[in-house]
């Protein structure tokens, strides 16, 4: 990854809950990068060093399941990567992360992080509701994977994409996703996915334009995502 020293101390999670006067300690121990698209930033197994921040781009969250990827999750603008490798037991990362475009991170070290979350009430509370809420993402989607149809998954997937990352002037996903990724972030093999989203297409519920996809009919997708 390249440094970067543009950072505003604003924009991450980190920053936005952290008191003023711990700010320069930040500043002090921060690191800016920039990792290129499909550039590895955290590799599954790797020791623990300390969590990164995005300060602008995406980053898929993914870990192995056997011979397949799985996507976890995507992290873009303010969020946090590597916050997994906090543990009581284990000293290395249990996922990977990487850049799925052109992004610019903020890296802390562990010690540092970890002495952050004791010094800043707010910030220690808003990453145990964040803890929370990503047991409770984790969780659903485990309930997904074992009781809904790869149609269902796709449409929770396309709305939860679309709530997390917005739409373009165009009403597409502003966020570029192979087929490959798309079957990764929903559980099912790439031929199952190709041939789910012809059936969302052919049934007028989404339209793609190259990686990009776009919302037709949401009501659709969202009495599938229900089923």
């Amino acid at each position: 990854m390249k440094k970067n020293n543009s950072c505003d101390l604003k924009t991450c999670f980190m920053c936005q809950l952290t008191l003023k006067e711990w700010h320069p300690a930040i500043e002090g121990h921060k690191r800016n990068f920039i990792a290129k698209k499909g550039e590895v930033i955290i590799k599954e197994g790797d020791p623990v060093s300390g969590v990164y921040f995005v300060t602008s781009g995406n980053v898929k969250v993914h870990k192995q399941w056997g011979d397949k990827e799985l996507i976890l999750r995507f992290a873009n603008d303010g969020a946090i990567i590597g916050h997994r490798g906090i543990s009581s037991n284990t000293s290395t990362y249990p996922i990977s992360a990487t850049a799925l475009e052109t992004t610019k991170l903020c890296f802390v070290d562990i010690e540092f992080f970890k002495t952050t979350i004791k010094v800043n009430q707010e910030f220690a509370y808003g990453l145990l509701i964040f803890y929370a809420d990503e047991l409770h993402a984790s969780e659903k989607k485990m309930r997904n994977l074992a009781l809904m149809s790869v149609k269902g998954r796709l449409a929770v997937a396309i709305l939860g994409l679309r709530d997390q990352f917005g739409l373009d002037e165009e009403g597409f996903l502003n966020l570029a996703l192979s087929r490959q990724d798309l079957a990764a972030f929903t559980g099912a093999t790439y031929e199952t996915v190709f041939r789910t989203m012809n059936e969302l297409l052919a049934e007028k519920l989404v339209v793609v334009n190259g990686k990009q996809i776009g919302i037709l009919n949401e009501g659709g997708l969202m009495d599938l995502s229900s089923k």
